[in-house]
């Protein structure tokens, strides 16, 4: 079996207790079975953040709620770390929590120890990880799920039993990533939803997302009104579009005409949408020739 095929395999098993955000606590793994050992404390100064975590952001008023929930109640859920060296460790899950307790002033913190071999292996279980959380907003998602399809070489329905979603969920949340840069930090910042992001991904010219952005925060528009807004700018565009085609068409038409004619040449387009040609000619001789070459 293949490295790569191999490290797909260990991912795979075990998942429901990596992505169950609830492990249970004081319970040890046997480790033919799983490589969990049971909590234990771990002083706070010997745990790093593992850099491979796809949340980018972290409200500062949600850690300060939880920090003072700690300072009255303590940790209640352990956070999941793997040994790195020598009294030290990294986060697989749990940064929140992490942090949460250096803000309370916590000297040490209870944590499972993940034993892991390989680092690529703690960067994959990071990713599925965390892309459970509730709080990862729907770019930081999206951002994960595309990492792991490339990290672990695997389709959207391989990723979709992976993570437990369905794969309709996995695209869409991908598809955000189409989106302008400013639309997508608009996103993360809460100024608009996941659903005005869905609306907006189908308009493919970037300055037009802009534009219906800056209307969505200016006038607090719903989900509803920005696709209503969407499907009248693609209507608009697709008969400039067409306005556009057609005028090349006529140019085109009537440069052609007046070369095979010799002859000035007029087309025009009714309001029924038929068309007429008008061709002026010198005389009737230069009419005859004309006769002629179509007849040949």
């Amino acid at each position: 079996m293949s490295k790569s095929k191999k490290q797909k395999k260990v991912l795979g098993r075990g998942l429901a207790a990596l992505l169950d955000d609830s492990e249970p606590k004081n319970i040890s793994f046997d480790k033919s079975k799983d490589s969990f050992s049971s909590s234990e404390e771990i002083d706070i100064q010997h745990i790093e953040i593992n850099p491979n975590q796809p949340r980018l952001n972290i409200d500062k008023g949600k850690l300060q709620n939880l920090s003072d929930s700690i300072k009255e109640l303590g940790i209640i859920q352990p956070i999941t770390v793997r040994k790195i060296g020598s009294n030290k460790y990294e986060i697989i899950s749990g940064e929140r929590r992490f942090r949460a307790s250096k803000l309370a002033g916590l000297l040490s913190i209870p944590c499972y120890i993940k034993r892991i071999d390989e680092e690529t292996d703690s960067l994959k279980m990071a990713l599925v990880e965390n892309v459970q959380r509730v709080d990862l907003d729907p770019i930081e998602i999206a951002l994960t799920y595309n990492r792991l399809i490339n990290e672990l070489d695997i389709t959207q329905d391989q990723l979709s039993k992976i993570v437990g979603k369905d794969r309709t969920t996995i695209s869409n949340f991908i598809r955000l990533l189409k989106l302008d840069p400013i639309v997508q930090s608009g996103i993360r910042d809460g100024f608009l939803t996941m659903g005005h992001g869905r609306a907006l991904i189908n308009l493919e010219n970037k300055s037009n997302q802009l534009d219906i952005y800056e209307k969505i925060i200016s006038r607090n528009l719903s989900v509803r009104q920005t696709e209503s807004l969407v499907k009248n700018i693609k209507s608009e565009n697709k008969q400039s579009t067409r306005s556009s085609d057609v005028s090349r068409i006529y140019v085109d038409a009537t440069s052609k005409f007046e070369t095979f004619f010799n002859s000035k040449v007029n087309i025009k387009e009714s309001s029924s949408g038929k068309v007429s040609l008008n061709a002026v000619f010198e005389n009737i001789d230069k009419l005859y020739e004309i006769l002629k070459k179509i007849s040949n």
